[in-house]
């Protein structure tokens, strides 16, 4: 996959042109899919490109309100390549970029930094200074420029749009399962397997401690039933994440048992899709009950990650 970043001057004329979809494409759920979709049905021969955005634009338009994320960048490239995308613009949202008019942006990006010959955006796609640029606008200035658009409209989920603030807020309130019906796929989170106090090998039940990118979006405390991949492996699993308050915990730990999987994760990177809800976090009055509760929820997790692939 090609990347570009800085001056659109230096990307380099693109022979034959390029099929551009544009947006922030955090967590690219199925909404966005469906716009890099139609890059694929009218691309005309072009390469296709993912226009996106290093930072988000709320992180300069409304500083301390930028929302966390759904997907890391590096994330987002690979579900861009999963969905044919061959090369990916990558936009650093600062005040030059906010300043530029609809026209201005135009030119720049998408006619001399991507010789573009279609365009795809979602419904209600803003840009420019001030957001002053619409739908329209973007369809005037492609008949300007050479290129066509395609507005695609937003995906819903039952009576809801999906858009990534609502998928944001399932995750937060525990609701994994609906959010993943809204990114089509588990949402994620990757991280480095850190040393913990050793306590489940202890209980005879080994934990990955995870370390959770500052970025992304925390799910609700509660113990969830989870996959795990490891190196290229899908395997399922049963996560904690909370303080352990049987042990008197304060820091919030996510802590993955991955099921009949025993080998060393010391320093390996995990992948962890959190794929339903089984109960809230619990404080035990002995190791005992502790125990009975964790092989209850192991039988949980079995059961619900045997009918997702069943």
């Amino acid at each position: 996959m090609i990347i570009y970043q800085g001056d659109a001057a230096g990307w380099g004329p693109i022979p034959g042109g390029s099929a551009v979809a544009i947006g922030v494409f955090d967590g690219v759920h199925l909404g966005h899919k469906r716009v890099l979709e139609a890059v694929g049905r009218h691309d005309y021969g072009c390469a296709r490109v993912a226009m996106t955005f290093g930072t988000h634009p709320a992180a300069l338009l409304a500083p301390g309100s930028d929302p966390m994320r759904l997907s890391t960048l590096k994330r987002r490239f690979e579900l861009f390549e999963a969905a044919g995308i061959e090369r990916v613009a990558v936009l650093n949202f600062d005040a030059t970029l906010r300043d530029l008019t609809p026209e201005a942006f135009v030119e720049r990006f998408l006619v001399r930094g991507l010789n573009a010959r279609f365009v795809a955006v979602g419904e209600g796609f803003r840009f420019g200074r001030g957001a002053s640029g619409s739908t329209a606008t973007l369809a005037e200035l492609g008949e300007r420029h050479g290129f066509k658009v395609d507005v695609v409209e937003i995906t819903m989920h039952g009576a809801v749009e999906i858009r990534s603030t609502f998928i944001r807020r399932r995750i937060e309130e525990g609701d994994v399962a609906d959010a993943a019906a809204m990114l089509g796929r588990p949402y994620e989170v990757e991280g480095i397997v850190v040393q913990g106090d050793a306590r489940g090998r202890q209980l005879g039940v080994p934990t990955a401690n995870v370390s959770m990118p500052a970025t992304l979006t925390v799910p609700q405390i509660g113990v969830y039933a989870v996959t795990v991949g490891i190196d290229g492996r899908e395997l399922p699993g049963v996560a904690n994440l909370g303080v352990r308050p049987t042990f008197d915990g304060t820091e919030k730990v996510l802590e993955v048992h991955v099921l009949g999987f025993d080998e060393n994760l010391y320093g390996r990177q995990i992948r962890v899709g959190f794929v339903e809800r089984i109960r809230d976090e619990l404080r035990f009055e002995s190791i005992d009950e502790l125990l009975a509760q964790i092989r209850s929820d192991i039988a949980s997790a079995t059961v619900i990650l045997d009918d997702r692939t069943s």
